[in-house]
């Protein structure tokens, strides 16, 4: 918790692996068991699990602070607050050795934090986190790029640095995949309120959960994915969505003030027109009167999708910054802002 608030954005670590050990069955990361990754992961990081969903692709757990997705050869760690995030790196590089994995790339971003004199090393920097992940990564992963990607809104700027034993990252059967990471700030008010637990409710964070995932339309943003939601007492919200092999997670910090939402969700370019519906039904939920978008990906389809289905919504694209990194192709990071009458 910082001195001011509750820090609501998010450090983001993904981490990819390649092996071929008959002995996981397929199964990789996922063969790490809840004590190994509670007690030698999470707890580097200083947070802990409250609820998890599986399906035959891979497990989803709500933490105490944001999310944790892990796949057989891919886990993706973000966390809020004053978490450690970034000192998960040695633990999880240790235990995949063990089941055969190697790691082949690496990729952490963040967006501006809101009490940034609150982070403890090495999150105090956005050097010191580089200088960190340099320090902490093996060798082998020589094609590295860090970079602070700018904003007309100072407050909203975006920082990304890649790594991989590669300098480009070709996807597998011609299948390319983007991640769209969205921030949002001051939102909505009455919005907001939905995001605190009625004093006095008897409901506990599974039943408070899915209460706010059914009254704020959260549930309408991919229909027919499966729902682990988390609500946290008095205030906050949490949810991981699962759809086939894709994962989705949305993080509320309502707190008026210093209100912020996150919402993060993968897709292919072959359906990437539902990257409109997405942003207008998540636009929908919360009204921010700010609103980031940073859309990962190797091609260009994507992020082209964004102004069109924001700006009909009274949001105005501010600034937008593009970036080539490492495995992880181009990055394109927009800021749209809009006007509210007081």
């Amino acid at each position: 918790m910082a001195l001011s608030g509750f820090e609501g954005f998010e450090k983001r670590l993904e981490l990819h692996f390649f092996g071929d050990d008959p002995k996981n069955v397929g199964l990789g990361l996922r063969l790490l068991d809840f004590e190994t990754l509670d007690e030698q992961i999470l707890q580097a990081v200083q947070c802990t699990v409250v609820s998890a969903v599986a399906n035959h692709y891979f497990d989803a757990y709500v933490l105490s602070e944001s999310s944790l997705f892990v796949y057989p050869t891919k886990i993706i760690i973000k966390t809020c607050g004053t978490t450690q995030l970034l000192k998960s790196v040695a633990p999880l590089l240790h235990h995949a050795s063990s089941l055969g994995l190697t790691l082949t790339s690496c990729r952490y971003t963040r967006g501006n934090f809101i009490f940034p004199a609150a982070q403890p090393f090495p999150h105090d920097s956005f050097q010191n986190e580089v200088v960190y992940l340099e320090d902490s990564l093996p060798d082998s992963l020589c094609y590295r790029k860090a970079s602070v990607m700018p904003s007309k809104t100072p407050s909203h700027s975006w920082h990304v640095f890649s790594a991989s034993t590669e300098a480009t990252s070709y996807p597998l059967n011609g299948d390319v995949m983007y991640t769209i990471e969205i921030c949002m700030t001051e939102l909505d008010r009455d919005l907001a309120r939905s995001f605190f637990q009625r004093p006095g409710s008897g409901k506990n964070g599974d039943t408070a959960g899915k209460e706010m995932t059914e009254i704020t339309g959260i549930g309408e943003i991919i229909p027919g994915a499966l729902i682990c939601d988390f609500a946290f007492d008095p205030c906050g919200y949490s949810m991981n969505g699962i759809d086939g092999d894709r994962h989705s997670t949305i993080h509320v910090t309502p707190e008026d003030g210093f209100s912020y939402a996150s919402y993060e969700c993968v897709g292919s370019v072959y359906d990437c027109d539902d990257v409109v519906r997405v942003l207008k039904r998540v636009f929908k939920v919360f009204r921010p009167a700010t609103m980031s978008v940073s859309t990962t990906c190797a091609s260009h389809e994507v992020w082209t999708l964004v102004a069109g289905a924001l700006e009909p919504l009274g949001m105005k694209c501010r600034s937008c910054a593009v970036d080539e990194f490492p495995a992880a192709g181009n990055v394109v990071y927009q800021t749209f802002t809009t006007h509210r009458n007081k």
